[in-house]
């Protein structure tokens, strides 16, 4: 069976592996395609694609974006994306201005409490990457303040933690606006994380049916065969395709890159949507 992940990170986000490493690894496993779908940024997507086109590996250019849902932070991947749209261009500035100012008040929190936080130097150190709290989390573990990036989350990052800030996300319109201005084809990403009981997840699913997406990614790293079952059922009832992927990370994330299985057919039939 032919097989693809359509949810891949790299540096130019929050994930540890170049693009360029995470196609040459992608095409050692014998996956058949990958999508490169990471946070806010575009920045990764030319250097994939070229290394892709070198090795013989299909990348399918995208993205993840967190759109606002009832005060939620809801992920949504881009598929077929053009990077050089003005549509998509303006909402990423958008983004990059949002995520600078919470930094700048992370950054701020943290000096008050007399951690040597340089939000300068963090920005300088992963020059191509957008910057957020998995950042913060390896420069609060190279400081010796936590054992490992987990730990710096646990104790400084994650909601209800000292130097937690709530992120500005974008307008579910705004942003399926940006993703169809671009040409892309607009994806439910991972839906039982957001921890909603059924009738939640059901009105969450009808909202982003509404809104244009096409497909659901209903196999994803940790899903079991009845989680995975459940959501091809739903994805089915709202006519959606269904897709999956890894959410790969590289050393910041247990997920590993091809798991789970997913088979080529799937990014055909979201291709031909």
């Amino acid at each position: 069976m032919r097989r693809v992940d359509l949810h891949v990170h790299t540096t130019a986000s929050d994930g540890t592996m170049t693009p360029s490493e995470v196609v040459s690894y992608a095409r050692t496993l014998g996956l058949s395609a990958i999508a490169v779908t990471d946070h806010d940024t575009a920045a990764g997507l030319a250097e994939a694609m070229e290394a892709g086109a070198r090795c013989g590996l299909e990348v399918v250019p995208g993205m993840e974006l967190s759109v606002d849902y009832q005060g939620h932070g809801i992920h949504v991947l881009g598929y077929f994306l053009d990077p050089a749209s003005p549509a998509l261009r303006q909402l990423l500035d958008w983004v990059v201005a949002e995520r600078r100012d919470r930094n700048q008040k992370m950054a701020a929190a943290m000096r008050a409490d007399g951690i040597p936080m340089d939000l300068a130097r963090l920005e300088a150190a992963h020059p191509h990457a957008v910057i957020g709290r998995p950042h913060f989390a390896q420069a609060l573990t190279e400081l010796g303040l936590a054992a490992d990036v987990a730990d710096a989350f646990r104790r400084y990052l994650n909601k209800g933690c000292p130097y937690y800030r709530r992120r500005t996300y974008i307008p579910i319109d705004r942003a399926f606006q940006a993703i169809r201005g671009a040409g892309g084809k607009a994806v439910m990403a991972h839906p039982l994380q957001y921890r909603f009981d059924e009738a939640g997840l059901l009105a969450l699913v009808q909202c982003l049916t509404q809104a244009g997406i096409l497909g659901m990614e209903c196999r994803y790293a940790g899903y079991d065969a009845g989680q995975t079952a459940y959501l091809e059922g739903l994805a089915a009832r709202f006519g959606l395709c269904v897709t999956g992927g890894s959410d790969f990370h590289g050393a910041s994330k247990a997920n590993q890159l091809g798991q789970p299985e997913v088979p080529y057919s799937c990014l055909e039939e979201l291709s031909a949507r």
